[in-house]
């Protein structure tokens, strides 16, 4: 038994499943997790001292890579000063300063410390400005474990909601409405059912938490017109999207106005933080200022506020870190699609700027019903594979894979390598 192996015997008798994430259990692909303890550039070292080239990082944040030293050293300083004051600090105001400034259509922003909170915090905003309480939600969409978005409908998908987890009400989770990403005539069905009732629509305008899947042309259009016509608020959930496809995210991205916008630990450069953003109007609503309560005692930590600084500024900086990345992803991609032609074995290729993940299934995805389609005990195979060759993924297959500016040509070609020599053997 490995190290890893023994720690996480100890952990399955202090901790639930011997995580504190369920994704980490490894679950998914049969096998007990790699315990990480330490990472630097595209590289994470396991307990055993064995290292990959990883293209989770921790689930998008690392953008330029593990452990940036330009991070580091401003996190070293922040340190200096204190780890929280739970009272105001110069870093909250300039980082809102440079958020409002890359980011369209946002003019005020509340720190939180994490994107479920950003989200949850979001639909309150939402619900409270529009004194609706209906809430339109898309099923292959993750949105953070808030009663109000742990809602799968299922096969019923135009039929309302029901609780996908345990401890969510009945009476919470029917305010919740489910609709087909991509698939336009879903929701406009819901609003229709539901005159005047719905308060906002929230989506990932890159679904990236059912695997990568990207909007159809119009998708997201649509919904804003849609919006625009039944009166409902349109939220982008930009906890993956944000500053990842550009400094602007999606809506700069697609050219497509969001009402509320989310973010997660990307602006915190990895460390726990999240945001929502919104006009000086819609935000305004928010207490002190308004009747919609939202408070947090760790919100704008200044160590977290450092690091996000220290990352954003960078990024604004160095707009090339987009093109750059997004061509190293668009290299793996094509080198993948490439391989799987060759091996004769059905695996769907999907792609936008630096997001992108494999699905074994044998038609393109574009919905969660492909997405569900896959393989999925396949992909297990293929995750372990990819790990014995040195190849950090997600230990699920309806999961994003990450590039980073510390990702090189040579790793990407290392990578389609070894992407190419699992599936000969499987």
């Amino acid at each position: 038994m490995g190290v890893s192996e023994e720690l996480f015997e100890r952990a399955k008798l202090v901790m639930p499943g011997g995580v504190n994430s369920p994704v980490r259990a490894y679950r998914a692909v049969n096998m007990a997790p790699r315990f990480i303890a330490r990472a630097d550039g595209p590289f994470v070292w396991d307990e055993e001292g064995s290292r990959y080239i990883d293209y989770v990082c921790s689930w998008g944040p690392m953008i330029l890579g593990h452990n940036h030293p330009a991070i580091r050293e401003a996190v070293e300083q922040a340190v200096k000063d204190g780890l929280s004051f739970g009272a105001p600090t110069r870093r909250e105001v300039e980082i809102a300063e440079l958020m409002t400034g890359c980011v369209p259509n946002i003019e005020m922003v509340r720190m939180v410390n994490s994107g479920t909170e950003a989200v949850m915090s979001a639909i309150r905003l939402a619900r409270g400005a529009t004194g609706r309480d209906e809430l339109i939600k898309f099923e292959g969409c993750y949105h953070g474990h808030s009663d109000s978005l742990l809602v799968n409908a299922g096969s019923s998908a135009l039929a309302g909601g029901c609780p996908s987890s345990a401890g969510v009400p009945e009476d919470i989770a029917r305010h919740t409405l489910t609709a087909q990403f991509n698939d336009l005539a879903s929701v406009e069905s819901l609003l229709d059912a539901h005159p005047g009732a719905v308060a906002a629509v929230i989506v990932e305008p890159v679904a990236a938490n059912m695997g990568v899947i990207g909007p159809d042309k119009g998708f997201l259009e649509g919904l804003r017109a849609l919006c625009d016509k039944h009166g409902a608020l349109l939220i982008f959930d930009e906890v993956i999207t944000g500053f990842r496809l550009g400094l602007g995210g999606a809506q700069e991205y697609y050219g497509v106005r969001a009402d509320i916008v989310t973010f997660g630990k990307i602006i915190g450069g990895g460390m726990p933080v999240g945001a929502y953003c919104a006009s000086r109007s819609l935000m305004e609503q928010v207490a002190p200022c308004g009747p919609v309560y939202q408070a947090g005692t760790l919100s704008g930590n200044p160590v977290a506020m450092a690091a996000g600084l220290a990352q954003l500024r960078y990024l604004r900086d160095n707009p090339q870190v987009y093109t750059e990345i997004d061509a190293m992803a668009k290299k793996l991609a094509d080198s993948m699609r490439a391989s799987a032609e060759k091996h004769g074995i059905p695996v769907a290729i999907n792609r936008v700027g630096s997001l992108l993940s494999p699905f074994f299934a044998p038609t393109e995805v574009t919905a969660f019903v492909d997405a569900k389609g896959s393989d999925a005990q396949r992909y297990a195979k293929y995750f372990a594979e990819m790990l014995r060759r040195g190849i950090a993924l997600a230990p699920a297959q309806f999961e994003a894979m990450f590039v980073s500016a510390a990702h090189t040509d040579k790793l990407i070609d290392e990578t389609a390598s070894a992407f190419d020599a699992a599936l000969a053997a499987l």
